[in-house]
C-alpha cells in the first residue's frame, strides 16, 4: 500500500454525499495506483445536507500522509468568510508538495486559508459574486469546469468533481487508464476543464437538428482541415446557425471543440504507438508537427516527446527528438 498515490478526502459538516463519493469511486476505478481515505476534521461522523450523516474511518493524522488533498462540498447556508472550526489546524498539517483539489464550495475553505491567494480558481457559477466579494486576491474564472493550476486545481460542482478526478488520473497514467476508469464509471471520458460549466439551453429543442451527426463525422475524418463551412454543410445548416447551435450542444466552439478533440487523439496515439511527432500530427489534423506541438504546450504544458517519454517511460528519445 505504501506505494500507492494516497489521496485524503476531508469531509466537513453539511457535505454533499454525491461528491464525497466522487474521488472513492473515480480513483477508486484505477486499480492499483490510488488508496482514498476519508476523514473529518475530529474524526467523528459528519452530518450531511441530506437527512443522513455518514461515520468516516479516520481522523485528521492521516492529512499529514497526504499525496493528495481534496475537499468536496458542503452546503452553501454554512458558508462563511471565515473557515469552519478546526480546518485551518487540521489543513496546516498537510505535507509541503502535497496536491490540493477542491469541487464546488470546496474552493471557499482553500481561498479562506489563503491557499488560493494570487491564483486562479473557479468554483459552482452560482456562487461567484459571492467569492469575488469575499476573496479578491483570488483570480476567479466562474465560466469553466476546473482550473488546473499546478499542485492547486478548483472545480465547479457535481458533475465537474468527476471531471476533475479524471483529470488528475490522466495527468498521472495517461489517457488509457483515464479511459477505463471512464469507461467503468461510465461518465465521459474527457471534458475540457475550460468548457462552460453553464450553458443556457444545453439540450436542443426535440423539434431541431442537432449537430451530434457532425461532431460524430468530424471525429471520424480528423486527419482532414474540416473548415467551419465543411462542417456547416454537413449539418446542412447556415455557418451562423450551426456555430450557434454547435456551441448551445457542446459549451465550446466549433474550432475549440476541434482542437481539444485532435490533442486527445494525438495523446492516444503518443501512448500507444512510435509514430514520429509528424506523422501524428498528419493523422489528427495538424498541418505540421509544429503545430501539433504547439497545441500541446497550450493544452497540456509539455511538447509531444516529454508526454510520450512520462507515459511510455521510453528510455531513449525517438529519432525525431531533434524537433522538440
Amino acid at each position: 500500500m505504501g506505494n500507492l498515490h494516497r489521496v485524503v478526502v476531508l469531509a466537513l459538516d453539511g457535505v454533499y454525499p454525491f461528491e464525497l463519493g466522487i474521488p472513492s469511486r473515480v480513483f477508486g476505478a484505477a486499480a492499483g495506483l490510488y488508496e482514498v481515505l476519508t476523514c473529518s476534521v475530529d474524526g467523528r461522523p459528519v452530518r450531511t445536507n441530506a437527512d443522513f450523516s455518514v461515520t468516516v474511518e479516520h481522523g485528521p493524522e492521516v492529512l499529514r500522509t497526504a499525496d493528495t488533498v481534496l475537499l468536496p462540498p458542503f452546503d452553501t447556508s454554512l458558508l462563511s468568510r471565515e473557515l469552519p472550526a478546526g480546518v485551518a489546524e487540521v489543513l496546516g498539517s498537510v505535507p509541503t508538495g502535497a496536491r490540493l483539489v477542491s469541487i464546488c464550495t470546496g474552493a471557499f475553505v482553500l481561498a479562506g486559508a489563503g491557499l488560493l491567494d494570487g491564483r486562479s480558481a473557479t468554483t459552482h457559477w452560482a456562487l461567484a459574486e459571492t467569492f469575488r466579494s469575499w476573496f479578491p486576491q483570488v483570480v476567479l474564472d466562474p465560466d469553466v469546469l476546473f482550473v488546473d493550476d499546478g499542485d492547486v486545481l478548483t472545480s465547479a460542482g457535481a458533475a465537474a468533481g468527476v471531471d476533475v478526478c479524471l483529470h488528475l488520473v490522466r495527468k498521472d497514467h495517461g489517457a488509457a487508464v483515464a479511459n477505463q476508469v471512464a469507461r467503468a464509471c461510465v461518465v465521459p471520458p474527457w471534458r475540457d476543464g475550460g468548457q462552460a460549466q453553464y450553458i443556457e439551453r444545453p439540450v436542443p429543442e426535440a423539434t431541431s437538428h442537432g449537430t451530434s451527426a457532425t461532431r460524430q463525422w468530424a471525429l471520424e475524418n480528423l486527419h482532414d482541415p474540416l473548415t467551419l463551412g465543411e462542417l456547416a454543410d454537413h449539418a446542412r445548416m447556415s455557418l451562423r446557425t450551426f456555430a450557434r447551435r454547435f456551441s448551445e450542444e457542446v459549451g465550446l466552439s466549433p474550432g475549440r471543440w476541434l482542437i481539444q478533440q485532435r490533442v486527445a487523439r494525438a495523446r492516444h496515439l503518443l501512448e500507444s504507438t512510435d509514430l514520429a511527432v509528424d506523422d501524428i500530427a498528419g493523422q489528427v489534423g495538424f498541418a505540421t508537427g509544429a503545430s501539433l506541438r504547439q497545441h500541446m504546450h497550450t493544452a497540456i504544458g509539455v511538447s509531444p516527446l516529454a508526454y510520450r517519454r512520462t507515459f511510455r517511460g521510453t528510455a531513449a528519445a525517438p529519432p525525431e527528438a531533434a524537433n522538440v
